[in-house]
């Protein structure tokens, strides 16, 4: 067998592309540190400040602290100056790093690195014999999903994503009936129902934990027109009996989407809308290429999104399913109206507003 002739060239650049990769992965366990611990938000605040200063101000152990700050400088992330040996987030950084971003806040996404690490070893174990990783075994992945979501819940959903459907303001005003599958924690149920309060809206979800937040959440906000019930969203039988209904990045994730999205149209009233919120992207590898997302919605298909739906028999979609297959299940599904839109605030997402009639 003939040695291919070695672009050396070429070798030394993946090599270094692979150490960055390398390098990458450790620090996104250290930036869910800094997300967790409060550091980020924490320095934001402070003037430059020294390690002893910022772990009393933030009520941690110094040396830790120290030991994260040298990644974070030797990263780019912290400035430091070597004079007074202080340290400083620069705002430009803390906007994609602290809290008070918003949905611009990425450091939120860190902590699924470490979660999904945990089930490397099951993970590899369903490479060789198929199936799936189970949604169970993922501890709390609802928790953290619900904060992420949150996060742009709370900055797009009323001023943007509902304005996407032409006349839905003004139905909610008026008073219908919202479902939303697959609901998780139930947040957008509760922010939309403390909005509208002349309309009724249920949150559909096959977890009991989340069921029990949304409800306690609803409880606490004193709303006497949001509820929530454990179901299978593959299962549910309702037919003509809601006006308008959403699924926020949930679809991919079933077990059985053209059996979710078949029900989806048959719950719908004739004039209904079904809000599809799901991963923006392409059905077709090449068409993904370029895209700097692309790689980490892979990953996260792989060590999740796919790997459950696989755990349940199910077609594993993925987070890529993309576009145009979105498009074909719906259309198998009932519906004759797909316009796909985006919404500013949320660069993750494609918006597809579904009609029947």
């Amino acid at each position: 067998m003939t040695t291919p002739t070695l672009d050396q060239a070429k070798a030394e650049a993946f090599a270094g592309q692979m150490l960055g990769t390398l390098t990458g992965g450790f620090l996104g366990v250290l930036v869910s540190v800094g997300h967790r611990t409060g550091l980020f938000d924490k320095m934001a605040e402070l003037p430059p400040s020294t390690s002893e200063e910022i772990s009393r101000t933030s009520d941690l152990n110094e040396r830790y602290v120290r030991e994260w700050l040298g990644a974070m400088v030797t990263s780019g992330f912290i400035e430091y100056d070597a004079a007074g040996r202080t340290y400083r987030l620069p705002p430009e950084h803390a906007a994609s790093l602290t809290r008070s971003a918003g949905p611009g806040n990425l450091a939120t996404m860190a902590q699924f690195i470490s979660l999904c690490g945990v089930i490397e070893d099951k993970l590899v174990d369903s490479f060789r014999k198929g199936g799936g990783v189970p949604y169970s075994e993922y501890g709390k992945f609802q928790e953290l999903m619900a904060e992420m979501s949150a996060q742009i819940v709370d900055a797009t959903l009323l001023q943007s994503t509902l304005t996407v459907v032409p006349g839905l303001k003004e139905r909610l005003e008026n008073g219908i009936d919202v479902l939303d599958v697959g609901c998780g924690q139930g947040h957008a149920i509760n922010v939309m129902a403390q909005a509208y309060p002349n309309s009724r809206f249920t949150g559909y979800d096959f977890s009991e934990e989340g069921v029990a937040a949304g409800t306690a959440e609803a409880k606490a906000l004193g709303l006497k027109n949001a509820k929530f019930k454990a179901q299978d969203v593959a299962n549910f039988k309702e037919e003509a009996t809601f006006d308008f209904i959403t699924a926020f990045d949930a679809i991919h994730d079933q077990a059985a989407p053209r059996k979710v999205l078949a029900n989806v149209a048959r719950a719908l009233r004739p004039g209904g809308v079904f809000l599809m919120v799901d991963i923006a992207g392409s059905s077709h590898l090449e068409k993904n290429i370029g895209n700097p997302m692309a790689p980490m919605f892979y990953a996260i298909s792989t060590t999740h999104c796919m790997t459950v739906s696989l755990a349940l028999g199910g077609e594993g979609l993925g987070t890529m399913w993309g576009e145009e297959l979105a498009r074909e299940l719906l259309t198998e599904a009932g519906f004759k109206s797909v316009d796909a839109k985006s919404v500013e605030g949320d660069i993750m997402n494609t918006y597809y507003v579904c009609r029947k009639d």
